[in-house]
């Protein structure tokens, strides 16, 4: 279910009732005092939903800006995830108290798999089913958790991930996964939505943007908005950053959310999880 509020941004609800927006700020490969200034500067525009990981080695930071914020914490959604390194039962509660130490907060919003190791996911999953019918965490999810895994996770999970989130795009638009995640009640969240940049001067593209006089990345951004998956976009540049939140007074129509859909070339710019199967 989506609905607007006070902050001219989207949010939806997850599976369990938890609220959470449908737009976020993602901080892979921001490091020490440019991680912090980066979320500073997201939340003051207005991301209420921040990214980390203990792989990107920037929870600290991430903490850091969030406290330091005059935000009520309620109105901040906090995401962190496994390391590969830490999966297994016990080592992923272990992870757990790590990254919580780190944020130095009160609380995680949702706790993910980050990536689905091979020969353990069973065990890391149950370790944050533990953590969430204990209350210590709001949601758990999967990232990297393409239909194979999660027709995997079905067979032994007693808790339905309120999040997956996977490399998305027009240009990789696995149209089943969406469907599926539908069907369960799985948010979809899209990381490297903007495709590193690699994709911004496709000509349709720019047609496009030319059209809504907007630019490609709002474009993108937006076609993910209106088909209800989660982008979280990064960047270190302020008018960056506030361009790629500034998509929630425009649409797209129907014909060009279509011909968006239609791009597919299964273009990615990080591994496949099916590596990982």
């Amino acid at each position: 279910m989506l609905h607007k509020t006070r902050v001219s941004q989207t949010f939806t609800s997850l599976n369990n009732g938890v609220t959470m927006p449908l737009i976020g700020f993602g901080t892979y490969d921001l490091y020490k005092k440019e991680a912090e200034d980066s979320v500073s500067n997201a939340l003051r525009i207005g991301y209420r939903l921040i990214d980390t990981a203990a792989m990107y080695g920037n929870e600290t930071e991430v903490g850091n800006a969030i406290r330091k914020s005059a935000i009520p914490r309620n109105e901040i959604f906090v995401t962190t995830k496994v390391n590969n390194t830490d999966h297994g039962y016990q080592s992923t509660l272990k992870a757990f108290e790590e990254s919580t130490k780190k944020l130095h907060i009160d609380y995680i919003d949702l706790y993910m798999v980050h990536w689905p190791i091979r020969g353990k996911r069973k065990d890391t999953w149950l370790a944050l089913e533990k953590l969430y019918l204990e209350k210590q965490v709001r949601a758990i999810g999967v990232a990297n958790y393409l239909l194979p895994f999660l027709e995997e996770l079905k067979s032994y999970g007693k808790v339905i991930p309120a999040v997956n989130q996977v490399e998305f795009s027009p240009y990789l638009h696995d149209k089943e996964l969406v469907k599926y995640c539908r069907l369960n009640q799985i948010q979809l969240q899209a990381y490297t939505p903007l495709i590193r940049g690699k994709k911004l001067n496709d000509p349709r593209l720019i047609q496009l943007s030319e059209k809504y006089k907007r630019t490609p990345a709002q474009i993108i951004l937006r076609w993910n908005i209106e088909q209800g998956v989660c982008p979280i976009p990064k960047s270190t540049t302020s008018e960056r950053t506030r361009e790629n939140f500034d998509i929630f007074d425009f649409a797209l129509t129907r014909d060009d959310m279509a011909w968006m859909s239609s791009f597919n070339e299964n273009f990615r710019v990080c591994d496949d999880p099916m590596d990982y199967f």
